[in-house]
């Protein structure tokens, strides 16, 4: 059975990796839709060659770009323009697989219209799930939508889950016998940095996340271990799981991506070179598997594997999450604006690295914790956070 795939965020890491796999796999998939902010090269390229049904862009200016770029071709492709056309496309996703790769808070919208029409949706970014907590599972039950975790950790937890009542697993449901959910992370470049030293480094070395190949947003929050905060939050709800049964483990080689213990005292974990394509392989092919482009394991040349627990000192922004993960309402909305705001601020340097944590505790301080109940609540506190965190980072001195 061919697969219709619509790739959000298709000129992103997670879209080109998705993209390589179908091209290992093109009698497996046709491709419904490719977005992307600009009509870069890379987006016209993979027009010509997966030849969506559309290819949406930020604006007007970027579709007449994209146009001229594909102009001279046999392209069959639609090319459309703006917010309103990307959300149109996502509602026409429902029997389609939808990779959800737009980073940030800005994925929001369309990962809900998706999961709206009923598609199966394969969530890379955190923030969606962070942000409509039990509101996403409420409506993937209404509209029989599927949701699928590309994160490489929720994937792994994904792997490991069983439910005895089924014999399978879906997303928002309790794992069945489940004891503690293992995150790992490797606890990025600043594992063994001089504490005393973290405000002086720069967004380069932040950036230079020692096993994984990110973008710039998501390796500062593995340097923060704001990313594993985050993770604690999503898996919170994705598994239907009280936050005090997820811990957060730190490892170094990135090989055990994430564990599920359960009461009869068995661990499950799921193992792979730290490489993107398997989680999101594993994701496309649900409940199959196929042949993802990655390296396997030599189990006789693997290093030692290390776990530790987490120095909260030295990753506050994690302490800030993990608090946040016991709430059930508009804390964890607040965090994660917050902290796209300040990480933003400090990839401009404008702020230092320690002043992430210290603006994101600042906007919890000042904002109360409220019911969500709907998107648009979700959009309007997200409105006035951003507008908050500016303000306490233009104020700062």
């Amino acid at each position: 059975m061919t697969r219709t795939v619509t790739v959000l965020g298709a000129t992103g890491v997670i879209g080109q990796l998705t993209l390589e796999i179908i091209r290992l796999h093109r009698d497996k998939f046709s491709v419904f839709a490719l977005t992307a902010r600009s009509a870069s090269e890379n987006l016209a390229a993979n027009c010509c060659e997966f030849q969506p049904h559309y290819a949406v862009v930020e604006n007007e200016t970027e579709r007449r770009n994209l146009q001229a770029r594909l102009s001279g071709t046999e392209l069959r492709t639609e090319i459309v323009a703006g917010e309103e056309a990307l959300l149109d496309v996502c509602r026409a996703t429902g029997d389609h697989f939808v990779v959800a790769g737009i980073s940030g808070s800005g994925g929001l919208k369309p990962l809900y219209e998706s999961v709206v029409a009923g598609a199966t949706v394969l969530i890379a970014n955190k923030e969606p799930v962070v942000m409509l907590g039990a509101l996403l599972g409420r409506t993937a039950k209404q509209s029989g939508a599927i949701i699928l975790p590309v994160d490489s950790e929720h994937n792994a937890i994904f792997q490991c889950a069983k439910s005895a009542k089924t014999g399978g697993y879906h997303t928002f449901e309790p794992i069945e016998g489940l004891r503690r959910i293992l995150l790992t992370g490797t606890g990025g470049p600043f594992r063994d940095y001089p504490i005393e030293q973290l405000g002086e480094v720069v967004w380069q070395q932040a950036v230079a996340h020692p096993v994984w190949n990110m973008g710039h947003k998501i390796s500062v929050d593995s340097a923060t271990m704001m990313n594993k905060g985050l993770e604690i939050i999503e898996a919170r709800w994705l598994f239907d799981t009280p936050a005090e049964q997820v811990e957060v483990l730190v490892h170094p080689q990135g090989v055990v991506h994430s564990m599920v213990e359960y009461l009869d005292g068995s661990v499950l974990a799921q193992l792979a070179l730290p490489d993107m394509r398997v989680s999101i392989a594993s994701a496309l092919f649900w409940p199959g598997s196929r042949d993802s482009g990655a390296s396997y394991i030599d189990f006789f040349s693997l290093p030692k594997l290390e776990f530790a627990p987490p120095d909260m000192q030295r990753f506050p922004c994690l302490q800030l999450a993990q608090n946040v993960a016991k709430t059930d309402n508009s804390a964890a909305i607040v965090l994660n604006c917050a902290n796209e705001v300040a990480v933003e601020a400090f990839l401009k340097s404008r702020i230092r690295f320690t002043e992430i944590a210290e603006i994101v505790s600042r906007c919890l301080d000042s904002t109360d914790d409220e019911m969500i109940e709907d998107v648009a609540q979700v959009e309007e506190l997200d409105k006035m956070v951003r507008n908050m965190s500016t303000g306490f980072i233009k104020s700062r001195n």
